[in-house]
């Protein structure tokens, strides 16, 4: 069978910038997502469209990271006038991370930021999940989005493509980024019922996640035995996805403590009741609400705690900081007075944002712990701090150009990772009903990827997977 032509604009040869083009019967085009080149990724590379944008008739967005959306204000510089197509969850996420960059990014002047919002708004249609989508009858195409459970609003995509020469239609999926299917707030992604070329991530194509158990009492141990040190809990989190799953389990701890032992913590520690609960990032914050907003599309476990008050993504200890001045001042008061705290702040991987003042600050202090949630990418100060989990005596941390010692303890909490792995990604493939005729690996390092092919081919004798594009 003749497959519609993919062209990758992104996330083929690594990790970030998703873009995938696909052809459709007419001479028009579909754009699948339109990501930012990350890190290494993205060093010394222009931002600017580098691909030719007619014929594109819509941008279809998996989910709102920027790796998948963060050239959205690049592709509309370059003329692009069609819709952009997301899930209804998305369509309220993508304005708040879109501002976000384009005022690190591009601009912080206030009316051209809210001409751009409004462009962006003015484009977006929202799709519900599971139902499909008649594009323009032209361009022979109908869509569906089905959940990935990767963040909130994530979803794969279908592309149902008529074949004028051939008895029946291609059905092309994207996988967009698949959820590891651990989520406390989040449905499981359900493969699809079919798919002749399957486009899938391959993140961790070459790792298995360690064992789930329980998440939230593994998280509830590792403070317990940080707040023995009478200090404050620094954990780095993303604004998106992974900060809201954080604060769900701890609401949870929180509402079990309370309903459990009256709040009282281990002998030594301070009470439950008292420990504040710091969420220190603007972004996060208004993500967090809107993910209050958008309890319809939790997970049913997730939507029952929230109707018996235990997990609402709200609770009496909680603080969000929002101005630089409060963030300064908590800073300051935390360093000062070494008061038991849970500090939640961005950036996740420690290169930069409100988690590096508390640390230069308060790394130095034996009685503070840093907590990671998972992976830091090598190069990064995460990595380095994550590192020395174990170590004893102090070592020597870089942040912005400085040296400082540091003296924290140091634990990494496994089960938060957004991304299937091997073994998750296998499942999704092994889920259709019928083996895909051609599976591209992208979004996925080239050991990942080579790793995934392996596994795949080795699972499912002839099936063409293509990891170079």
């Amino acid at each position: 069978m003749p497959y519609p032509e993919i062209t990758h604009h992104g996330a083929h040869q690594g990790v970030t910038g998703s873009c995938h083009q696909v052809e459709l019967p007419a001479g028009r085009s579909l754009l699948v997502d339109c990501g930012l080149f990350q890190g290494r990724e993205g060093a010394g590379r222009s931002n600017a469209i580098d691909f030719s944008i007619e014929g594109i008739a819509a941008l279809v967005v998996t989910h709102v990271h920027l790796d998948h959306v963060g050239r959205i204000p690049w592709l509309l510089a370059a003329g692009f006038e069609g819709p952009i197509i997301c899930s209804e969850p998305s369509a309220r996420l993508l304005p708040l991370m879109l501002e976000d960059a384009f005022k690190l990014m591009l601009s912080r002047d206030q009316a051209t930021l809210q001409r751009y919002l409004a462009l962006v708004e003015n484009r977006i249609v929202a799709l519900p999940y599971d139902q499909w989508f008649s594009l323009p009858q032209d361009l022979l195409c109908k869509l569906r989005l089905q959940r990935a459970g990767h963040v909130l609003g994530a979803a794969y995509v279908e592309l149902d493509i008529e074949q004028p020469d051939l008895p029946r239609s291609t059905r092309v999926v994207f996988s967009g980024d698949l959820g590891s299917g651990r989520s406390a707030l989040l449905r499981p992604p359900v493969p699809p019922q079919r798919a002749d070329v399957l486009v899938l991530e391959s993140t961790y194509g070459d790792r298995l996640h360690a064992a789930s158990g329980d998440r939230t009492a593994r998280l509830q141990r590792l403070i317990e035995q940080a707040l023995q040190d009478q200090g404050t809990i620094l954990i780095p989190s993303f604004s998106l996805g992974r900060t809201q799953e954080l604060l769900a389990d701890i609401e949870t701890i929180l509402c079990d403590k309370a309903l459990n032992e009256g709040g009282q913590g281990a002998p030594g520690v301070v009470d439950w009741p008292q420990l504040p609960v710091i969420l220190d990032s603007p972004l996060a914050s208004r993500i967090t609400q809107a993910y209050r907003d958008l309890q319809p599309w939790w997970n049913e476990e997730a939507q029952a705690r929230a109707e018996a008050r235990k997990s609402s993504l709200t609770f009496p200890q909680l603080i969000t900081i929002d101005s630089h001045e409060q963030h300064q001042r908590t800073v300051n008061y935390l360093a000062s007075t070494l008061r038991p705290a849970i500090v939640i702040a961005g950036n996740g991987m420690c290169s930069g944002g409100r988690i590096v003042n508390y640390f230069k600050a308060m790394l130095r202090h034996p009685r503070h712990n840093v907590l990671f949630s998972g992976y830091q990418a090598k190069g990064t100060p995460g990595a380095v701090i994550q590192a020395a989990e174990g170590a004893e005596g102090f070592i020597g941390i870089d942040l912005d150009g400085e040296r400082y010692d540091m003296r924290a303890g140091v634990a990494t909490l496994e089960g938060y990772s957004a991304h299937a792995d091997q073994a998750g990604l296998m499942a999704f493939v092994a889920g259709i009903d019928a083996l895909p005729g051609e599976v591209r690996l992208v979004h996925g390092e080239p050991m990942a990827k080579a790793a995934l092919a392996r596994a795949l081919r080795g699972a499912h004798a002839g099936l063409r997977v293509v990891t170079d594009h």
